[in-house]
C-alpha cells in the first residue's frame, strides 16, 4: 500500500499537509474529504517502499526526489530512541506488533518517520518479518538495528531487544555530543578569527596603504606583504570560492569514497594531537558497547563482529575487525588478535580474554564501554583545556602581525611630521 504525501485546505480555510496510506490516489482523496480536507496536491512519499508500484505518473516526482539527490538526513532521526522505547513498552504490554505500530504512528511528530513507520506497518500486516520491513529503510534503521530486531524476533524477546537498542542509541548520542562539544570551541574561534583577518586585510589595510602611497611613504615589508595579499584576494575572490567548494566536493564525494584514501585519512585523524586520542577512545567505546548489546541480544560473536565492522565509520578499525574475524574463523580466540592489532589498547585485549575465560564476555565488554565513556569525558575536558590557549595564542599572533603591519606606517608618518 503506497504512502501518500498531501497538501490541502480544510473546511475552515486553513492549509494542511501530511501523509496518508491508501491503495490508490482516489481512495486517499476520498478519505481526506471525509476528514474535511480538500486535496490540492497528492504524490507518493519518497520514503515509501511501494513507489515503483504506484499508479503511473503519481509517484514520478517522489521517484525523482529519491533517485537524483545526495543522501538526505531523516528529519526527527534523533528521536528514534524515544520511539523505540515507546514501541517496546507497547509490545511488553501484550499489544500485537501491528497495533503497537499504529499507536506509535499517532504519536510521531515528524513526517519522514511517520511515513516510514506507516510503510513498515503495512509490510508487517502483509506478513513480512519486522526486521525485514525495517531493512527496507536503511536511511533510518542501520544494520545494527535491523539485525538486533531480527535476533529479538527469533528469540521471542523483541521488547527487551528494543529497550537495549534505545539505551544503546542514547549512549552513543551522548558520547557523540561530548566529542562535538570538544570541537565546537576551536571551530567557533577559527571562523571568528578568519572573519576578523579577512576584514582587516580587505578593508583596513587597503585604505591605509592608499593613504601611505599618496604621501610617498615607504611601506615596511609587513605592510607590503598584507597589501599584496589583499590585492590577490580581491582580484581572485571568485576563483578562490570556486576552488574551495570544488576541492571540497571532489574530496568528499570522489576521493573519500575510495577505500585507500579513506583508510589513509581515517589513520591521519587518529594521529591528530589531543583530538585523535578522543576519537580513538570513542571508537573503542562504540565497539565495546555495540558488541555487548549484540551478544546480549542473542547474536553470535562472528555475526556481531560483522555488524560492528559495518558501523565503525573508520577504515582503520574496520580492517582491524576484519582481520580479527578472519583469525577467529581460523580457530583463534577473540583476545589474541585484538592484542596484536596495535589499534586496541592492551587493557582491552586482557579484559576480553578474562571475559572469554569466565563466559561473561558481554558483561566485560559493558565494563570496557563504561570505562572508556568516563575517559572520553576526562579526555574531552583536557582537550578543551589545551585547545583554548592554543587557539588564543595562534589568533593573537595572526591579529598581532596585522596590527603591527597597520601601525608601523602610522608611526613612521608621525615621526616624519615631528
Amino acid at each position: 500500500m503506497p504512502i501518500y504525501e498531501y497538501k490541502g485546505v480544510t473546511t475552515a480555510g486553513a492549509n494542511k499537509r501530511g501523509i496518508i496510506d491508501a491503495d490508490a490516489p482516489r481512495e486517499a482523496r476520498s478519505r481526506l474529504r471525509e476528514q474535511g480536507v480538500l486535496v490540492t496536491d497528492l504524490e507518493v512519499s519518497a520514503v515509501s517502499a511501494d513507489v515503483e508500484d504506484a499508479p503511473k505518473g503519481v509517484g514520478k516526482r517522489a521517484w525523482m526526489k529519491r533517485t537524483f539527490r545526495f543522501e538526505r538526513r531523516i528529519k526527527g532521526g534523533d528521536s528514534l530512541p524515544v520511539y523505540t522505547r515507546q514501541l517496546a513498552t507497547l509490545i511488553r504490554s501484550g499489544i500485537p506488533l501491528a497495533q503497537s505500530l499504529s499507536a506509535l504512528i499517532e504519536q510521531v511528530e515528524h513526517k519522514d518517520i511517520e511515513a516510514i513507520l506507516r510503510d513498515v506497518r503495512e509490510q508487517v500486516t502483509r506478513g513480512t518479518n519486522f526486521g525485514d520491513a525495517l531493512a527496507n529503510h536503511p536511511q533510518l534503521f542501520d544494520t545494527l538495528f535491523v539485525n538486533m530486531v531480527r535476533a529479538g524476533e527469533v528469540s521471542g524477546h523483541l521488547d527487551e531487544v528494543l529497550v537495549r537498542l534505545a539505551d544503546y542509541r542514547t549512549r552513543q548520542a551522548r558520547i557523540a555530543g561530548q566529542v562535538k562539544t570538544a570541537l565546537i570551541y576551536p571551530a567557533v574561534m577559527f571562523f571568528i578569527g578568519a572573519g576578523v583577518v579577512i576584514f582587516l586585510v580587505n578593508v583596513v589595510v587597503p585604505r591605509l596603504v592608499s593613504i601611505a602611497k599618496a604621501r610617498g611613504q615607504t611601506l615596511p615589508w609587513m605592510t607590503r606583504f598584507l597589501d599584496a595579499l589583499s590585492v590577490f584576494m580581491q582580484n581572485n575572490l571568485l576563483l578562490l570560492i570556486v576552488l574551495f567548494f570544488g576541492t571540497w566536493i571532489v574530496w568528499k564525494y570522489v576521493l573519500l569514497r575510495r577505500d585507500d584514501v579513506r583508510f589513509w585519512w581515517d589513520g591521519i585523524k587518529l594521529q591528530i594531537p589531543v583530538l585523535g586520542n578522543v576519537l580513538k577512545k570513542q571508537i573503542v567505546s562504540r565497539f565495546a558497547v555495540t558488541m555487548s548489546t549484540l551478544l546480549r541480544s542473542g547474536v553470535t560473536v562472528l555475526e556481531a563482529l560483522e555488524i560492528v565492522t559495518a558501523i565503525m565509520h573508520n577504515k582503520v578499525m574496520e580492517r582491524t575487525l576484519v582481520e580479527v574475524r578472519t583469525r577467529i574463523l581460523e580457530g583463534a580466540d577473540i583476545a589474541t588478535p585484538l592484542k596484536k592489532s596495535g589499534v586496541f589498547p592492551p587493557v582491552v585485549g586482557y579484559m576480553v580474554a578474562v571475559g572469554e575465560q569466565t563466559g561473561q564476555l558481554d558483561e566485560m565488554l559493558e565494563r570496557i564501554a563504561e570505562v572508556y565513556e568516563e575517559e572520553i569525558e576526562t579526555t574531552t575536558a583536557r582537550a578543551l583545556a589545551v585547545l583554548e590557549p592554543m587557539m588564543i595564542v595562534v589568533m593573537a599572533f595572526v591579529v598581532g602581525f596585522i596590527v603591527i603591519a597597520v601601525m608601523l606606517p602610522i608611526l613612521q608618518s608621525s615621526s616624519q611630521i615631528r
